[in-house]
């Protein structure tokens, strides 16, 4: 193999090796916009809490699923990002891992299609009053 093929070859497999976690966040429009919080202070919850609070955005995090990063690394991400809008804690609305992609390979008149799954989960960032 021509080392000029192998070079390529060699960083898309260092590539998809690694682990990956992508998170945005977005502030909502009309609402208060507190300083950043401490992200170990951030809270995450799976339903809506008893006390009184305000949506002040959203975070979405995209992970890779093959190989998975670990649930702690995904945590943090969303604490993180969640701190950034100055949230107290963020509660999940969507977790699911689901298709965010796909490949052909094989010849034209044989191809096949193998879908590329992703982790993606979104949260709604709150701030208690």
């Amino acid at each position: 193999m021509p080392l000029r093929r192998l070079v390529p070859a060699l960083f898309a497999l260092a590539l998809s090796a690694c682990a990956s976690i992508d998170a945005t966040s977005t502030q909502y429009v009309g609402v208060a916009h507190p300083a950043p919080t401490d992200p170990a202070s951030v809270q995450i919850l799976r339903e809506e809490p008893k006390k009184p609070f305000d949506r002040i955005g959203e975070v979405k995090i995209d992970a890779s699923t093959d190989p998975a990063p670990g649930v702690t690394e995904v945590e943090d991400k969303l604490r993180a990002e969640a701190a950034k809008l100055g949230a107290d804690a963020v509660v999940i609305v969507y977790d699911r891992i689901q298709p965010v992609g796909a490949y052909v390979s094989g010849p034209y008149w044989a191809a096949t299609v193998q879908d590329i799954e992703g982790h993606r989960l979104i949260g709604i960032a709150i701030k208690y009053r």
